[in-house]
C-alpha cells in the first residue's frame, strides 16, 4: 500500500502527459474547425461514459471515463446536413486543414518539447567513455574517444540519435563512421546477442560529454529529433511487417502509462522524452490511410482535390463506421493483452 501511495505522484503526472497528447491533437481539429466555421457539437477527452461537462455557447465541453483517445463532433462529419457551417460542406481544402490538423499539432507539440530539453538540458555527446573487453566494439576497432558521427549512413548528432538507431536493430550489421584524431574512420560492427538479457549489445558507454545549446540549435535540435523519432517509428512498422518483431513489444494504453510513471521517476526531463516520442507515434498512426482515422480522410480528400470528383458521402459514412469498429475493436485486444501479457521494460 505503501508502496502504491509512493508512486501516486509519478502515476498522476504519467496520465496528464498522456493525456496533454490527445488534447493538443483534438485542439488542432477543433481550432482549425472553428477557424473554417464549421459548427462544432462536442469536444471530448477521453472514451465512454460521460463524467461531466460544460455547455458552451454552441460546444458541449466533455470528460470522459476511459483516457484513451478523444474526438472532436461536428455537424455534418459524418452524415449530410444542410446546414452552410456543416462540415460535409465546406470545400475539400477546408476539411483537409482540419482533419490534418490534429497530427500537425503532435508533431509541433513535440518539436517544442524536444526543443526544451535541448535549451535547458543540451545533449550528450556521442564520445565513447569506455570499450568493454572483448565486445563488438572493440573488436570493430572502436577505441575510447571516439565520436561517432553517423550509423549505416545516418547522421548522428548525439547519443540519443546512436541509441535511436540501435533501439531498431536486431543483430544486422553496422557500418559506424567516427571521428578520431580529427580524421574519419569507417568501421564495420556486428553487434552480439546477450541471451541472459534477451537484447543486442556492441560494447561501449558514453563518456556523458554534455553540450550547450543556443536557442537557434535548440530548435534545430527540436527538429532532428522529431524526424529521428518518426524514423525510427517507420524502420519499427518495417520490422513488424517483416516479422522482426515480438508481440511482448507491442503495448497499448496500459503499457503508455507504465512507461510514463517510469520515466516521471526519473525526472522532468525523461517523462518529457518520453511524451515527445509519443506525440510523435500518435501524429504518424493518425496519417495512416485507414477508414475512422485522420489519414483515411485525408487520403479521401486529397483524391477529391485532384480528381475534382466528390465520392459518395452515405457510403464514405458506412466505410467510415466499420473502420471505427474494427479500431475499437484492435483497441480491446491491445487493452486484453496490456492485462494479460503486459509489456516488459
Amino acid at each position: 500500500m505503501g508502496n502504491i501511495i509512493a508512486n501516486l505522484p509519478y502515476f498522476i503526472m504519467a496520465i496528464l502527459a498522456f493525456s496533454l497528447l490527445v488534447i493538443i491533437h483534438e485542439l488542432g481539429h477543433f481550432a482549425l474547425a472553428k477557424f473554417n466555421g464549421v459548427k462544432v457539437h462536442e469536444f471530448s477527452l477521453g472514451m465512454g461514459p460521460k463524467l461531466f461537462g460544460i455547455k458552451g455557447k454552441e460546444t458541449e465541453y466533455l470528460i470522459k471515463a476511459f483516457p484513451i483517445g478523444g474526438y472532436v463532433k461536428m455537424e455534418g462529419e459524418n452524415d449530410e446536413s444542410n446546414d452552410p457551417r456543416a462540415f460535409n460542406n465546406k470545400t475539400p481544402g477546408q476539411k483537409l486543414s482540419i482533419v490534418s490538423a490534429g497530427a500537425i499539432m503532435n508533431f509541433i507539440l513535440a518539436i517544442v518539447l524536444f526543443a526544451i530539453i535541448g535549451a535547458v538540458d543540451g545533449y550528450i555527446s556521442p564520445v565513447i567513455g569506455e570499450v568493454v573487453p572483448n565486445s563488438p566494439a572493440m573488436k570493430a576497432g572502436i577505441l575510447v574517444g571516439d565520436k561517432i558521427t553517423k550509423v549505416n549512413s545516418v547522421n548522428i548528432e548525439s547519443w540519443d540519435d546512436f541509441l535511436g538507431e540501435m533501439s531498431t536493430n536486431k543483430g544486422e550489421s553496422l557500418n559506424i563512421e567516427v571521428t578520431r584524431d580529427s580524421k574519419a574512420q569507417k568501421l564495420l560492427l556486428k553487434p552480439l546477442k546477450d541471451e541472459k538479457e534477451n537484447k543486442f549489445i556492441i560494447g561501449i558507454r558514453v563518456s556523458n560529454i554534455r553540450e550547450k545549446m543556443s536557442l537557434g540549435e535548440s530548435v534545430v535540435y527540436g527538429f532532428d529529433q522529431t524526424a529521428t523519432s518518426a524514423r525510427q517509428i517507420f524502420d519499427f512498422f518495417g520490422s513488424l511487417f517483416k516479422g522482426k518483431v515480438s508481440v511482448n513489444d507491442v503495448g497499448g494504453p496500459i503499457s503508455i502509462i507504465r512507461i510514463s510513471g517510469k520515466a516521471a521517476q526519473m525526472g522532468l526531463t525523461s517523462l518529457m522524452m518520453l511524451t515527445a516520442m509519443l506525440s510523435v507515434q500518435l501524429g504518424i498512426f493518425n496519417i495512416i490511410p485507414f477508414p475512422a482515422l485522420d489519414g483515411g480522410w485525408i487520403f479521401i480528400l486529397l483524391f477529391e482535390i485532384i480528381s475534382g470528383k466528390k465520392l459518395n458521402e452515405s457510403k464514405v459514412a458506412a466505410v467510415n463506421y466499420i473502420g471505427f469498429m474494427c479500431l475499437m475493436a484492435l483497441m480491446v485486444l491491445i487493452v486484453l493483452k496490456d492485462i494479460i501479457s503486459p509489456m516488459k521494460f
